[in-house]
């Protein structure tokens, strides 16, 4: 029983926090407004970590490389202290598996930021259009990369917008792929839910 309970304290935590970094990835990869008080927030937070990591951790092409590899480590910890927590010991799991299992959870948290990021624009543009709510701004904002190249090849019918479903069976498909390498490579077999 304890050990569950500090696993799911583990899990709480550590996906708090490597939200926030990949909320940080995906503002810089959307060219988001760095003013934002979210945005600062985010910046704030995962500084301490950020800052050494990127000596080590170039970026290239707009894409921060730190906050990628941090969000890899970030998992591959949790996952190692989650086996650690089961097996009452230190396991032996090959660190290439780690890494792989790490990769998969850190792109399905992507997909996951992304559907609900998709669905809070949709709510927002019945119930509030045009609000200049700093959260809402930067959802829109992070959403825009995915949205914009779908607007591109399916114009909006009768004024009405359409591209979030295609962007939607777009998520959806990748969380089935994803979800299809995990168990092939044997993470759902631990426990450990994508």
């Amino acid at each position: 029983m304890l050990a569950q309970i500090l696993i799911t304290i583990l899990q709480i935590v550590s996906m708090f926090y490597l939200t926030i970094v990949l909320l940080r990835f995906l503002l810089q990869l959307a060219r988001a407004d760095f003013y934002n008080p979210i945005s600062q927030f985010a910046v704030k937070i995962t500084n301490p970590l950020l800052r050494p990591m990127r000596r080590f951790v170039p970026g290239w092409g707009g894409i921060d490389g730190a906050a990628l590899v941090l969000a890899v480590l970030i998992q591959a910890l949790t996952l190692f202290l989650i086996l650690v927590a089961l097996n009452q010991g230190v396991p032996a799991i090959n660190p290439v598996t780690l890494l792989a299992w790490s990769v998969l959870a850190v792109l399905n948290l992507i997909v996951k930021i992304y559907f609900w990021s998709v669905i809070a624009v949709v709510i927002v543009s019945w119930v509030a259009p045009g609000s200049h709510h700093p959260a809402i701004q930067l959802v829109a904002q992070i959403t825009e990369p995915v949205m914009r190249p779908v607007r591109k090849l399916m114009p909006s019918v009768g004024g009405l917008d359409l591209s979030p479903i295609i962007v939607f069976l777009i998520l959806n498909v990748l969380t089935v792929v994803i979800q299809h390498m995990a168990m092939s490579i044997g993470l759902a077999s631990i426990g450990v839910a994508l």
